[in-house]
C-alpha cells in the first residue's frame, strides 16, 4: 500500500474541496459546509456554485485551485469523460495535489477510468479513494447516502474523510483495491435499473389490464417486494410525471458499463440488456435523458401515457 500521510492543520478537520455540482454535489458540498469544515468548490458552469457559495463554501477558479486550497478534494461528476477531464490537464485536480493531500471521486465510472484517475493522483504524491455512492437527489440533500470505497486504505481512514462521509451519507462501505468500490457500484446500479424496467412494466400491464394502479402500488407497498423506490416512484410514474432525482442518461451509462464489467467476467446478462435496451429507447427516441431513470415507462409504454 502506499504510505502518504495526509497531513492534518492541527486544529482538528482538515480543509475540503469540492468538484461537480450537479444534482448530488451540490447538496453533497452543502452537507460539507453545514458540518463545519472550510469548503472551496469548482463547477464547470460556474453558476451552479452560487447556492454553495451562498452557504459558506468559497469558490475558485479552477479545479486545480481547489486541489491546491484543499487538503482533501472530493469530486462527483456525470461519467468516466468529465472525471477525466477535470482531473488531467494544466488546470486539472492532479495539478493542483502533492504530498500530504487526498482526493475522493464519489462519481460512478468503470474500473479502467477509476484506476487512470488512481494513477495521476499518485504520481503527484497524493492518495486517492474511490468513493461512488448508493443514492439519489434526496439522500443526497438529507445525508443518508451509501458510499462504496476502495483505494488507499489510510484516507479511508482519516478522521477527516469519516467526519466528512458521515456529514453526507449514512453508511460507508471499505471494498479492497482502486476498482472494486466501481464495480460494486455497476452491481448495484444494474440492479436498481431492471428492478425500475420491471416495475414500470408491471405498471404499464395493469393500465392496460383495466387495474386499479393505486392499489397495485399499495398491495406492493404490503408485500415482500415493498422498497422504497417503488414507493417513492410509484404515483410519479402513474402520473407520467419525471422530475430528475436521477437521471436516465446517467442510468443508462451505468448499465452500458455494467455490460462491459460482465463482457469482462465472462457472464451475460440478458436481462440487464434487455432493461439498457429500453433506456436507450426512452432516451435516444424520446429525448428522456435529463428526466428521472424512471422515464423507462415511456419507452415501455410507447409514448406518453393515454389519458
Amino acid at each position: 500500500m502506499r504510505r502518504a500521510c495526509v497531513a492534518s492543520d492541527g486544529m482538528g478537520k482538515k480543509s475540503l474541496g469540492f468538484v461537480g455540482l450537479g444534482i448530488m454535489g451540490n447538496h453533497m458540498a452543502a452537507n460539507l459546509v453545514k458540518a463545519g469544515f472550510d469548503v472551496t468548490v469548482w463547477n464547470r458552469s460556474p453558476d451552479k456554485c452560487a447556492a454553495v457559495a451562498g452557504q459558506g463554501a468559497k469558490v475558485a477558479p479552477s479545479a486545480r485551485a481547489v486541489a491546491e486550497a484543499s487538503d482533501i478534494t472530493f469530486a462527483m461528476l456525470s461519467d468516466p469523460e468529465a472525471v477525466l477531464g477535470v482531473v488531467e490537464g494544466p488546470d486539472g485536480v492532479a495539478a493542483g495535489l502533492s504530498r500530504g493531500k487526498g482526493y475522493v471521486d464519489c462519481s460512478t465510472v468503470d474500473e479502467g477510468t477509476s484506476r487512470k484517475v488512481a494513477e495521476l493522483v499518485h504520481a503527484a504524491g497524493a492518495l486517492f479513494l474511490e468513493g461512488p455512492v448508493s443514492g439519489s437527489k434526496k439522500p443526497a440533500e438529507d445525508g443518508l447516502l451509501i458510499f462504496l470505497c476502495a483505494g488507499d486504505r489510510e484516507l479511508y481512514d482519516d478522521p477527516s474523510v469519516v467526519q466528512a462521509l458521515e456529514a453526507m451519507g449514512k453508511a460507508r462501505f471499505y471494498h479492497g483495491d482502486t476498482g472494486a468500490g466501481a464495480r460494486m457500484k455497476l452491481v448495484i446500479n444494474a440492479i436498481m435499473g431492471t428492478m425500475m424496467g420491471a416495475f414500470c412494466e408491471g405498471i404499464a400491464l395493469a393500465e392496460k389490464s383495466d387495474l386499479d394502479t393505486a392499489e397495485l402500488l399499495e398491495v406492493l407497498s404490503l408485500g415482500v417486494m415493498a422498497n422504497p423506490m417503488f414507493s417513492l416512484k410509484g404515483k410519479a410514474i402513474v402520473d407520467d410525471t419525471y422530475p430528475p432525482a436521477f437521471p436516465l442518461k446517467h442510468q443508462q451509462k451505468d448499465l452500458r458499463l455494467a455490460l462491459e464489467l460482465a463482457r469482462d467476467q465472462g457472464i451475460a446478462l440478458p436481462i440487464t440488456g434487455a432493461a439498457n435496451a429500453q433506456y436507450v429507447k426512452a432516451m435516444s427516441d424520446m429525448g428522456q435523458g435529463d428526466a428521472d431513470f424512471s422515464a423507462i415507462a415511456k419507452a415501455v409504454r410507447g409514448g406518453d401515457k393515454k389519458k
